[in-house]
């Protein structure tokens, strides 16, 4: 990529945000709108996960498949191709008659989705190489979670409340327009020196493993293990052929390599733990306001905010400690702040007081605030820039497979507790589980947060690099000599 301007790098990192303004809007709109949806469309609570989870489990098969396939044949293409798609899928959506043809539109949403933040993060990792000025740009790219979790509820209550759930698709076909018009114009092509070869068995070995064990989860409920046993079975027998199969290959869908770096490693965990977190905090936040409280769907967009809020202040300063003091001081404090936050809803009961639910959604807040620049700068940071898609498309990964977990174990949880006939009255109960789940998420973040950002966990990532680094180097120099 070639060297830019300040005021063209701010302008890339815009577009790149606006990608994942769409993306991460879906996600926080489309919890807003769950009830409603869930009225109109006779959807039952595993019904209301596959329209979560179908887009999150595509999303994360896809995005190392995204990240790879941009480094190979360009990310602007790729990039570019991503809008496309994601805006012809959420079209669908609004369109979609039953709940049936509205998940298979969210699968195609999120093929689209697949190439868009992952290679944005790449684009980024590419555009600003001084650490500082990339922790910084990562810094604002968190904020814009922040600003979609705060815009988000809000615009989704509106919008389901004034027009219906339908109109929370339209949100994305505008932004999109304008984004794929500004990256056409603004945003330079760039790509892996070396290209790699595509990895169709690892490919379809990543589908049955996430695919089989969110169903397995999803199902186990209403189906029992006698159904739902056989897919965790194949996702057992998924995961054991991924670990047999890539590394044998010289240029894996996944170089397991990478996890010999105890930060990147810890991250990726890190990932998966506060974004299940996320994805059962938003799901048991929605149902609870409007099925339980009896909220509107813009009520219950208000009372997110004690939440994102903090997501929003919060997520540029984690940018800007992680630039200037490292990961460990923002992940000690996510770590904290989620594991308070889900003591208060697991052990004190916080739904049942206007305070302490306040307190429990703006702890949540601060700790997911701070968690997402250390993850990805952790992530991409250690990593040979040739490989900067495959890394930031393994964080993206972690972080949907986090979510997608999130939504099936917690909807799981609760479903198995709720009493159909006294919904209201068994729901707080039934949900203590999921509450005590997502504490452990957080001591998870709290734990690793410590124990893999020092100086012992950095010389892993530095020699992980040189041993990344060192097939390149041999290959240059032969072709040279």
């Amino acid at each position: 990529m070639p060297e830019l301007s300040p005021r063209r790098r701010l302008l890339v990192l815009a577009i790149c945000c606006m990608s994942l303004l769409i993306v991460s809007l879906d996600v926080t709109v489309l919890n807003v709108a769950l009830p409603s949806m869930q009225s109109d469309l006779h959807a039952s609570t595993s019904g209301l996960q596959w329209t979560i989870d179908a887009y999150t489990l595509v999303l994360a098969s896809l995005l190392m498949l995204a990240g790879s396939t941009a480094d190979r044949i360009g990310r602007k293409k790729v990039f570019m191709a991503g809008l496309v798609v994601f805006s012809v899928g959420s079209l669908l959506c609004s369109l979609a008659p039953s709940l049936e043809l509205l998940i298979a539109a969210r699968m195609v949403q999120a093929v689209g989705g697949s190439m868009l933040n992952p290679v944005a993060m790449s684009i980024i990792t590419n555009t600003f190489t001084a650490p500082r000025e990339r922790a910084r740009a990562i810094g604002v790219w968190g904020a814009v979670v922040g600003i979609s979790m705060a815009a988000g509820p809000l615009l989704g209550g509106l919008l389901v409340e004034s027009v219906g759930w339908r109109s929370i698709f339209w949100l994305n076909l505008p932004v999109g327009m304008v984004a794929l018009l500004a990256t056409l114009r603004f945003v330079p092509e760039s790509r892996a020196p070396k290209a790699r070869r595509p990895d169709p068995v690892g490919q379809l070995l990543v589908i049955a493993l996430f695919g089989s064990l969110t169903y397995a989860i999803i199902e186990a409920p209403e189906a029992g293990v006698a159904t739902s046993g056989p897919f965790a079975a194949v996702a057992f027998a998924a995961l054991l052929g991924l670990l047999w199969y890539e590394p044998r290959r010289d240029q894996p869908l996944i170089d397991l390599r990478f996890f010999r770096s105890v930060p990147f490693s810890g991250a990726t965990v890190v990932a998966i733990s506060a974004f299940a977190a996320l994805g059962g905090f938003l799901f048991l936040s929605t149902l609870y306001l409007q099925n339980v409280r009896g909220l509107d769907a813009l009520h219950a967009g208000l009372w997110m905010l004690p939440m994102a809020v903090p997501t929003f202040l919060c997520a540029p300063l984690s940018g800007r400690l992680v630039g200037s003091r490292g990961p460990r001081l923002p992940l000690l404090i996510a770590g904290l702040a989620m594991t308070t936050s889900g003591v208060l809803f697991a052990a004190f009961d916080a739904e049942t007081s206007d305070a302490t639910l306040f307190l429990g959604y703006a702890l949540f807040g601060v700790g997911f605030g701070f968690v997402n620049a250390p993850i990805t700068n952790t992530a991409v940071s250690g990593m040979p820039r040739s490989q900067a898609g495959v890394a930031a498309a393994v964080a993206s990964t972690s972080r949907q497979l986090g979510q997608t977990l999130g939504v099936a174990v917690i909807g799981a949880v609760l479903a198995a507790g709720v009493n159909a006939s006294s919904y209201r009255d068994t729901f707080v109960s039934a949900a203590v589980p999921g509450w005590w789940i997502l504490t452990g998420c957080g001591l998870v973040v709290l734990v690793l947060g410590a124990v893999t950002t020092g100086s012992w966990a950095r010389r892993t990532a530095e020699r992980t690099a040189e041993r990344l680094e060192a097939p390149d180097v041999r290959e240059a120099a032969g072709v040279s000599a």
